[in-house]
């Protein structure tokens, strides 16, 4: 009876990948490998802190995006009045976005939407007494499972990971920025691009 034969196509070692970065800075003798473990990483972890979010939310009655917002507007108002537009920018997402889930919060009573004292067209956010005691009820869990989720960092490489994370959301917008402007560049014929119709 004859052997079975492999594929050479499919036991041939693969050809070498181009790295997907190139600043020495993010290779390792000329591998991309310890990136992609990073960025795999980070995706891994933010799946892991969002089912958390989400669980917080959830012992509350609200959804992820919901508890977010609250805690987020009275966390902000610690330092004063808090606008949708001070939300989106702690939060660094769309005003837009603040506004639909305020309103949700609003319907519920847990904030309210009042005009600013100092500025008659914008509207200020404020937690009210069943949206503290919500907050309040949830702390004492909260606290127990956030000290899990991040039990293996010192106190050294938290404020460096604080520092961090707010410089790759800067770096992500101008990637994101540059990726959009490359899109649009492939789109245009080439004769255009050029200067010529």
């Amino acid at each position: 009876m004859a052997r079975d034969v492999a594929d050479p196509s499919t036991s041939a070692r693969p050809p070498l990948q181009e790295p997907t970065v190139g600043r020495d800075e993010l290779l390792v003798e000329g591998s991309d490998r310890e990136f992609r473990r990073l960025v795999h990483g980070l995706f891994a972890f933010f799946a892991r802190h969002e089912a958390i979010r989400d669980g917080h939310a959830r012992r509350i009655g609200l959804a992820g995006v919901e508890y977010t917002v609250l805690i987020a507007i009275a966390r902000l108002s610690l330092d004063g009045e808090v606008s949708v537009k001070r939300v989106g920018e702690h939060l660094h997402v769309s005003g837009a976005f603040i506004t639909t889930v305020s309103g949700k919060l609003a319907r519920k009573g847990l904030i309210s939407k009042r005009p600013s004292e100092t500025d008659r067209r914008r509207v200020r956010l404020e937690v009210t007494r069943a949206g503290y005691e919500l907050l309040n009820e949830l702390a004492p869990y909260q606290r127990r499972v956030n000290d899990v989720e991040f039990g293996s960092v010192t106190r050294a490489e938290f404020r460096q990971l604080v520092g961090l994370v707010e410089r790759l959301i800067v770096s992500g917008d101008e990637a994101i920025a540059l990726q959009r402007y490359l899109a649009r560049e492939r789109s245009v014929p080439r004769g255009r691009r050029a200067g010529r119709s």
